[in-house]
């Protein structure tokens, strides 16, 4: 039976989420809204143009909301660039599972420029079989689509996909898929995923992880 491997990208392959907070939080400045980090946290999640939305409502025009979604990501790429590094162990967890022969995909909530920002400053992108962006999407996450893409696209039933994100939105994501998840703790407490049955372990990074070990939390081998 196949399994696969279905990834977030920020905060569960590269650490950047406080990147994305403080370009947040500049941008929201340079429009006049003041918003601590916590605040931020707490609410720009998801795809740009949603959060604008979830925001402002219909303060903005699309065409405004695009705009400040670009000046956003511009300057989070601007200071990222010198940060730019796959999270501790990951690739060599990407370097096992690809030679056991694991499909894995991405699928992220992050804008097509952004990851090919990350894809084409690190040497990952051959060990993925399908990339799916906010671009590909009619609704971001919690909404199923994007997992449910990756995993038609890497050839696997979505229920023998393992999920890895770092955000109780992705955790829900992987939920309504029907896939079983593993946490990294890079932008989260563990306590905010209390409700959550689905996760199958919490983790601060990749070192130590086993890919063939972590197959027996997929249903056939659970």
């Amino acid at each position: 039976m196949q399994y696969g491997f279905i990834f977030d990208m920020d905060g569960t392959m590269v650490d950047n989420m406080n990147v994305h907070n403080r370009a947040w939080q500049l941008q929201l400045a340079s429009i006049g809204i003041d918003m601590s980090i916590e605040e931020v946290k707490a609410t720009c999640h998801g795809k740009n143009e949603e959060i604008f939305e979830r925001l402002f409502g219909d303060r903005f025009t699309p065409e405004q909301r695009r705009q400040y979604s670009r000046e956003k990501e511009e300057r989070y790429r601007e200071v990222f660039l010198h940060e730019l590094k796959l999270i501790e162990g990951l690739s060599a967890f990407l370097e096992v599972a690809h030679a056991a022969g694991i499909p894995m995909g991405i699928g992220t909530a992050a804008p097509p420029e952004n990851v090919n920002f990350v894809l084409d400053n690190l040497p990952i992108r051959s060990y993925f079989k399908k990339v799916v962006d906010a671009g590909q999407v009619q609704r971001g996450k919690p909404d199923p689509a994007v997992f449910q893409m990756v995993a038609e696209g890497i050839g696997v039933p979505i229920h023998q996909c393992l999920v890895f994100e770092d955000s109780p939105t992705g955790a829900e994501t992987a939920l309504r898929a029907g896939c079983p998840a593993i946490i990294l703790t890079t932008t989260h407490d563990q306590e905010e995923f209390a409700h959550f049955t689905h996760i199958k372990a919490f983790v601060s990074d990749f070192t130590g992880l086993n890919p063939l070990e972590l197959l027996r939390f997929l249903p056939a081998n659970a």
